[in-house]
C-alpha cells in the first residue's frame, strides 16, 4: 500500500506540477460541481484539498496569488453560468454578451480566493502542516465575508452551501453562520493534506459518512412533532410564467391564472403568497391617472375575492414615487399585504438592489457604450429601508426578503422584531437551469441560520416551503404550474447565530488564526 501512496504522490506532482495554472483553473471549475444542482459536495472538498497543496508549493507569493486567482476564475465562471440566461431577454443588449458575463464577473470575484491563497502562503512552513491549514481556513472566512459586502456585495453560493443536502453538517450554521462554516469546510479539505496513507483516507471518509447518515436519521426521528390542525395554512402559488412571456403577466390573463391556483377558503385561516414579477399593474391608490393601465381597486378586488374572512394575501408588485409635478421619478420593488376588504395593509420595499438588474452603476459611462439594466423599464429602482417584518393581521409578523436579498447571511431579519416566518418572493425565470436550485439552497441556509421557516414563491420555480431546520417540506418543481398548501411551519427558538450574527464569523476566524500561530510556534 505504501507503493500506491507513492505512486499517487508522483502522479500529483506530474499532473499539477508542470501546469500549475491550468491545474488550478480545472480544480476551480470542478469544485463548482459540489453546489446545486449537481451537489457533489465530496468533489468540492477534494478539489479544495488539491488546490491548497498547489498553493503551498508555489515558489513565490506572486505565484500563489496567481494560483488562487485562476482557481477562482474557473470556480465562479462555472458556478455563475446561469447569469448568461438573463441576456436572452434584453432588447438593448445582444444575447451573445451573456456568454462573456459569467467570465467577466469571475475575473473580479476571483480576487478573493487569491487573497486567501496569498495570506495562507505567507505563513506556510516547509511542509503543508496544521498551521498552514488553519491559516487558510481563517483567511477564507475573512475573504468570503468581504466578497459579500464589497461594492454592495455578491454573496452567491458561499462555500458552505454545498452542505445543504447533508443536514447534520449544514445544521452547524445555526451556531456559527455561513461564512464560518465555509472556513470549517476549508479546514476539513486541508486536513486531507495531512492524512498519510490511502487506507487511512478511505477509512476516515467512510467513518465520516456513516456518522453523518446516522446523525441525520436520529435528527429526523427527533423532529417528528404533530402539526396543530388549527394552525394557519400557507398557500404558495407558482403560475409558471417564463421570462420571455412577461407580456402575459398584464391584466386579466395573469390575474385569472393566479386566481385559479389560489384555491378556496377553508376552516383555517390562510396566507396566500404570489411571486415577484407577475402582477405588473399598479394597484396602490393615489397615483396620477396616466400611471394606471387598470383601475387599482378593481385589481385589489380581484385579489380580495379569493380570500376568506381570516385570509391574507402577500404579492410582489411595483410602487411608483412622484415629484411635486406628478412625474414618476423612481420605483420600488415591493411586497404588498392585501386583506379580504381589498385594502393594502402593509408594504415592504426591497433594500438590497441588484446592480445591472435593478439599477445601472455609473450610467454616465455605461449607457453611451450601449449597456443597460437587465430588468425592463426606463427607471432605476430606489432602495428600501432594510429588513422589516410586516404585521399581517391574523398571521403575526412576517419577515420579507425579496429575491436576491435572501443570499446575504446575517442581513435578513429585523433585529427589533423577530418574525415567525420569512417570505422570499423571487423572479427566478431569468436564472436558467442552475440558478433556481442554487437560490433555493441559499434560502435553506437562511432558514437554518435563523431557525425560521422560509416560504419561496417564484413565477416558474422552484417554489417551496422550507422548515426552520432547512428541510424542504413541499415544493413546486421548476417550469411547472402548481400550488402548495401546508400548515405554517413552526419557528425554532432564536439560534446562537441569530443572536450574534456575523460576529460569529469574526470569532471563528480569530480562533483559527490564533491556533495557526500557536501550532507554528510549537513547531519551531
Amino acid at each position: 500500500m505504501a507503493g500506491v501512496t507513492m505512486r499517487l504522490k508522483v502522479s500529483f506532482q506530474s499532473v499539477f506540477g508542470r501546469r500549475p495554472l491550468l491545474s488550478a483553473l480545472l480544480l476551480g471549475a470542478i469544485a463548482a460541481c459540489g453546489f446545486a444542482p449537481l451537489q457533489l459536495w465530496w468533489l468540492t472538498v477534494g478539489c479544495f484539498a488539491a488546490w491548497m497543496r498547489l498553493v503551498h508549493r508555489a515558489p513565490t507569493l506572486k505565484a500563489a496569488l496567481w494560483r488562487g486567482w485562476v482557481f477562482g476564475v474557473g470556480h465562479f465562471t462555472i458556478n455563475n453560468n446561469w447569469f448568461q440566461h438573463a441576456f436572452d431577454f434584453q432588447d438593448k443588449m445582444p444575447p451573445v454578451l451573456g456568454y462573456a458575463a459569467p467570465v467577466a464577473l469571475a475575473l473580479y470575484l476571483a480576487v478573493y480566493p487569491a487573497i486567501a491563497a496569498g495570506a495562507a502562503w505567507r505563513v506556510r512552513g516547509n511542509k503543508a502542516d496544521l498551521s498552514y491549514v488553519l491559516a487558510f481556513a481563517a483567511a477564507w472566512i475573512v475573504t468570503e465575508w468581504l466578497r459579500s459586502v464589497m461594492f454592495t456585495g455578491y454573496a452567491w453560493d458561499s462555500l458552505s452551501v454545498i452542505w445543504v443536502p447533508v443536514q447534520p453538517v449544514a445544521g452547524i450554521a445555526a451556531w456559527v453562520g455561513t461564512y464560518a462554516l465555509s472556513g470549517l469546510t476549508v479546514l476539513l479539505a486541508g486536513l486531507l493534506l495531512l492524512v498519510r496513507g490511502v487506507p487511512v483516507a478511505v477509512g476516515g471518509v467512510a467513518l465520516v459518512l456513516a456518522g453523518l447518515i446516522g446523525a441525520q436519521w436520529f435528527s429526523y426521528r427527533a423532529d417528528q412533532t404533530p402539526v396543530r390542525t388549527d394552525a394557519p395554512r400557507i398557500r404558495v402559488v407558482q403560475p409558471n410564467v417564463p421570462q420571455d412571456a412577461r407580456g402575459e403577466s398584464d391584466g386579466e390573463m395573469m390575474l385569472a391564472k393566479l386566481s385559479e391556483l389560489s384555491g378556496k377558503p377553508g376552516a383555517a385561516p390562510r396566507l396566500i403568497v404570489w411571486p415577484e414579477g407577475v402582477v405588473r399593474d399598479f394597484f396602490e391608490d393615489g397615483y396620477p391617472d396616466y400611471a394606471y393601465t387598470a383601475d387599482p381597486f378593481w385589481i385589489r378586488w380581484r385579489m380580495a375575492r379569493l380570500l376568506g374572512p381570516r385570509d391574507m394575501l402577500l404579492t410582489g408588485g411595483t410602487a411608483l414615487q412622484f415629484d411635486k409635478n406628478g412625474n414618476a421619478v423612481t420605483a420600488t420593488n415591493s411586497v404588498f399585504a392585501v386583506d379580504p376588504r381589498a385594502k393594502i395593509r402593509g408594504r415592504y420595499d426591497k433594500a438590497h438592489l441588484v446592480p445591472y438588474g435593478e439599477y445601472l452603476p455609473v450610467p454616465w459611462l455605461l449607457k453611451p457604450l450601449g449597456l443597460d439594466r437587465l430588468v425592463p423599464g426606463s427607471m432605476d429602482f430606489a432602495e428600501g429601508p432594510g429588513p422589516l417584518a410586516l404585521e399581517v393581521p391574523g398571521m403575526g409578523d412576517i419577515g420579507i426578503q425579496l429575491c436576491y436579498e435572501i443570499i446575504f447571511s446575517g442581513q435578513v431579519i429585523d433585529p427589533a422584531k423577530r418574525p415567525r416566518v420569512l417570505f422570499n418572493p423571487s423572479n427566478d425565470a431569468w436564472f436558467g437551469a442552475w440558478g433556481p436550485p442554487q437560490h433555493l439552497a441559499q434560502a435553506r441556509m437562511r432558514a437554518i441560520e435563523e431557525g425560521l421557516p422560509v416560504i419561496r414563491a417564484t413565477p416558474n420555480g422552484i417554489s417551496a416551503v422550507i422548515g426552520a431546520d432547512g428541510r424542504l417540506i413541499a415544493t413546486v418543481p421548476h417550469e411547472t404550474a402548481g400550488a402548495i398548501e401546508v400548515p405554517l411551519p413552526a419557528a425554532k427558538p432564536p439560534t446562537l447565530f441569530s443572536r450574534v450574527g456575523n460576529w460569529m464569523a469574526a470569532i471563528v476566524a480569530v480562533l483559527l488564526a490564533a491556533a495557526a500561530i500557536a501550532f507554528r510556534r510549537r513547531g519551531r
